[in-house]
């Protein structure tokens, strides 16, 4: 499945580049994610954070997703990688996950490969993105 222009912030942009040449993250275990990400800024259409429209999920957006073939739903805050911690919904821009959710608006279905397969997940909704409430440079 083609996926949808990739809408980003300048602001984003730059602190994804940063974790891109981070020499921390180089060599570790997110490596191959790193190549994911790097492929979808690529791809991305750079917005100011003002012109964000406020259904996207930009770093720091808190998200519902439904996984289409389980029928569960779930909630995510997108995080950089040092904040992650699975067990409270703050998933990494790194994991799979969160490399997919980046740019994705309301409404989008996505495939994706994880650890365990392939999984389809729809964004049902947006419930909080800093941009739409004016919180920047979280």
């Amino acid at each position: 499945m083609d996926r949808p222009d990739l809408v980003i912030t300048e602001f984003d942009l730059t602190r994804l580049k940063s974790i891109l040449e981070s020499a921390a993250f180089q060599g570790g275990r997110d490596r191959e994610h790193l190549a994911g990400l790097a492929k979808e800024l690529e791809k991305a259409h750079i917005v100011k954070p003002e012109e964000v429209p406020t259904d996207v999920v930009t770093m720091n957006s808190k998200v519902r997703v439904l996984d289409v073939e389980s029928g569960e739903t779930k909630e995510y805050t997108l995080v950089f990688p040092h904040q992650a911690d699975i067990t409270h919904g703050l998933i990494s821009v790194l994991a799979p996950i969160g490399t997919a959710l980046l740019g994705y608006k309301t409404g989008d279905v996505i495939e994706l490969t994880v650890p365990d397969g392939k999984r389809v997940l729809k964004v049902e909704s947006v419930l909080y993105q800093p941009e739409a409430s004016g919180d920047f440079h979280l």
